[in-house]
């Protein structure tokens, strides 16, 4: 058996060890906490909760599904357990998510704020409230005792002991607590070859979501949009009013997750957005930013967006005046804030370029340089400096930026504009070839 093949075994294992442990600690832990003995105990499987997101186990949904909870109940041991929590994975909940991280925030101010008088001794509460505060303004200074220090060394020992063995974030479950203690009801979906036993994800050559009734709940003028849209399935229908109906682009991604979506159901989603995305009359940057919160939360999402990426590279002179511009944009997005790699331009031809396709990148590669940060820029283009299979695309884009998009520069803005455009030409062009002074 080769190497790979071996270390893909592996890999495999350990995920699914991981899996069942982590599901025995959880539920161990519900069920000490739910007896409400054993404080000491249920103190220890907390911070086995914790340590096990801390190594890359599990996913931050579980963390912030537990926080959650212990915040709507409240009690003196919730605030307890929640400052151990904070303790131990704080900054990495504010690193991976600051966004739900804030929104925790809120919530646990206004149940303290109303709980009033419900506790004798309030010092717990204001010392939890500080510890949240100071995570949000990332002050490790204002947390008592906090040292990372062990944390790290134990992270290095980790690494060192498994380099090169899958045990980066693609390898993290994202589980929810739910998800956890129904598992015996609705099957682990998140240990591959496990039964599902939820509801039903195909049925007769129709694919159907547990959440089939949302289409009755939107107005008759959404449905007759998406009917305009072509989403003539019941999974694209529920998607399209999801996305329509929402606040903003974060209302929607967490409508989205719940809709309780797998596999081939899930990538329906990044079909969705896309097709939303290229037949607005104008590019709206909701659906960008959408699209790079979902390449951001699974690397699963981040491969269907480089696959129809891909489709539509492929059919770039079929695409209206519209459509073309609006795949400019959101290409363009995707490539500044790294939710997309630099290599989904691996697929272009460089020595067979069409009039369709010279337009395209060198509109998406102005946008690139132009719009993003210098210390950002050189990380994008150097992320594709190692790698030997993308060596023909480090010469092509050398070569079309140098021919294609300096020789018009000054038709993007005068000489002045042109002159930053050649700065930034040029340290791309050094990125490409992996200079150590604009690696991070």
């Amino acid at each position: 058996m080769a190497t790979g093949q071996k270390r893909h075994l592996v890999d495999f294992k350990d995920r699914k060890v991981g899996a069942h442990f982590l599901e025995a600690v959880v539920r161990k832990f519900a069920d000490v906490y739910e007896s409400g003995c054993d404080r000491k105990e249920c103190d220890n499987l907390f911070a086995i909760i914790a340590h096990l997101y801390n190594f890359h186990v599990v996913q931050s949904l579980l963390i912030f599904d537990i926080l959650r909870k212990l915040i709507g109940t409240f009690t003196e041991k919730d605030i307890e357990l929640i400052l151990l929590m904070l303790r131990n994975v704080g900054f990495s909940l504010r690193k991976d998510d600051a966004l739900s991280l804030k929104e925790l925030i809120t919530e646990a101010q206004a149940k303290a704020s109303g709980a009033g008088g419900k506790f004798r001794d309030q010092t717990r509460v204001r010392f939890m409230l500080e510890t949240l505060l100071a995570l949000k303004n990332n002050d490790m200074r204002k947390i008592p005792g906090y040292d990372p220090e062990p944390l790290e060394r134990l992270r290095k020992l980790q690494r060192a002991l498994l380099r090169g063995a899958g045990s980066g974030t693609e390898t993290q479950l994202r589980i929810s607590w739910d998800s956890v203690l129904n598992a015996e009801r609705t099957g682990r979906w998140w240990i591959v070859g496990s039964a599902w036993s939820g509801a039903p994800m195909i049925d007769s050559g129709q694919q159907k979501t547990p959440r089939k009734q949302l289409t009755g709940t939107v107005s008759s003028k959404i449905l007759e949009l998406a009917r305009k849209q072509r989403m003539n399935t019941d999974i694209r229908r529920n998607i399209f009013c999801t996305v329509m109906t929402s606040e903003d682009f974060l209302d929607a991604f967490e409508k989205l997750l719940r809709l309780g979506l797998k596999d081939q159901q899930e990538r329906e989603i990044v079909h969705v957005l896309i097709d939303c995305c290229l037949q607005e009359r104008t590019y709206n940057p909701f659906y960008a930013f959408l699209a790079g919160k979902f390449c951001d939360y699974a690397r699963s999402f981040q491969m269907t967006f480089q696959f129809s990426m891909w489709d539509k590279f492929r059919n770039l002179e079929t695409l209206p005046a519209t459509n073309f511009s609006n795949l400019v944009h959101l290409v363009a997005h995707l490539l500044k804030t790294k939710s997309l790699p630099l290599s989904i331009l691996k697929v272009v031809e460089f020595s067979e370029l069409d009039k369709p396709r010279v337009h395209f990148l060198r509109k998406v590669l102005h946008m690139l340089l132009m719009e993003t940060e210098v210390e950002d820029l050189g990380l994008i283009f150097a992320r594709v400096s190692d790698s030997p299979a993308l060596g023909l695309l480090r010469e092509g884009l050398k070569l079309f930026i140098s021919y294609f998009l300096l020789k018009g520069g000054q038709a993007y803005g005068g000489a002045e504009k042109a002159s930053v455009l050649r700065e930034r030409a040029e340290l791309c062009a050094g990125a490409l070839q992996g200079r150590a002074s604009l690696r991070p």
